[in-house]
């Protein structure tokens, strides 16, 4: 029996039968997509053929799943060290971002190794569709009711002159919460519409700074709000993982930028 629920809070959409559809992977298949058609059009520009980014994305999305798994786990250890049989539970949840945009960068440097590609030119073709994946897939979060902020009042969220849909969904088991899945959505579109707007211009990036550039603006946004988060993974139980690995990206990514624009012999984005 077909049952539809695209309408409600609850995080899943429809059922086949009895077998459960969840809004989360409908946006995430979604966002991936959208990532994929965008890598595969900026390619074409670039001349490279479709069949990689295919074989990326066959490589990279389940891998990139286990990846963001393992991450969650490592820094949850102490539980899952206690209930192992948890560890491959992934439908109940429990991946990190991070976790999975690590592993899909080791995917693709050893996917240009062995076919011979410009690794940053390919990481600046395929960063600007995943930075809009990403700006999508903070929607799986807000239909999950998941990586909120703190307690806050429906005062504060109508001051924002959210819709109302997003000021109801933020209200957990009689409580409003920020909204800080919108916050991260909102502020990487932001740098997603920047960096495509500029990336074709002539002398203005170099090789490799697109993908610089979403790493520094990825970073930074994703440092404050998960100050702002209730469900960080921590460090000796003081430092908020993602809020110490988004300084050490941020740093790397804008003193590679410095370094590599010292030396002349590093070609422009545009040639």
């Amino acid at each position: 029996m077909f049952k539809l629920k695209l309408l409600t809070m609850d995080p899943t959409a429809f059922y086949l039968g009895n077998w459960p559809v969840k809004k989360y992977g409908i946006i995430m298949a979604i966002a991936i997509s959208v990532a994929f058609y965008l890598s595969v059009r900026e390619g074409k520009k670039r001349g490279i053929n479709d069949d990689h980014f295919a074989n990326i994305l066959l490589w990279g999305v389940p891998l990139g799943y286990l990846g963001a798994r393992l991450y969650y786990v490592i820094f949850e250890w102490p539980y899952y060290a206690n209930n192992p049989g948890q560890i491959f539970a992934i439908w109940q949840g429990g991946v990190a971002v991070y976790g999975g945009l690590l592993t899909g960068l080791l995917v693709l440097i050893v996917y240009c190794y062995y076919h011979a590609l410009n690794l940053f030119k390919m990481l600046d073709i395929i960063t600007p569709g995943v930075m809009l994946a990403q700006v999508i897939g903070r929607w799986g979060n807000f239909v999950n009711q998941e990586a909120h902020g703190a307690r806050t009042t429906l005062t504060f969220l109508q001051s924002l002159h959210l819709p109302e849909f997003i000021i109801q969904g933020m209200k957990i088991g009689g409580h409003y919460y920020q909204p800080t899945f919108l916050y991260e959505s909102f502020f990487n579109l932001l740098g997603f519409l920047i960096i495509i707007a500029v990336r074709h211009r002539k002398h203005f990036y170099r090789i490799g700074e697109v993908f610089f550039s979403y790493l520094a603006w990825y970073s930074l946004v994703r440092f404050f709000v998960e100050g702002m988060r209730t469900d960080s993974l921590y460090i000796f139980n003081t430092i908020r993982v993602s809020q110490a690995l988004s300084v050490v990206l941020f740093v790397i990514s804008v003193s590679l930028v410095i370094y590599r624009r010292k030396r002349r012999s590093i070609s422009w984005y545009a040639d």
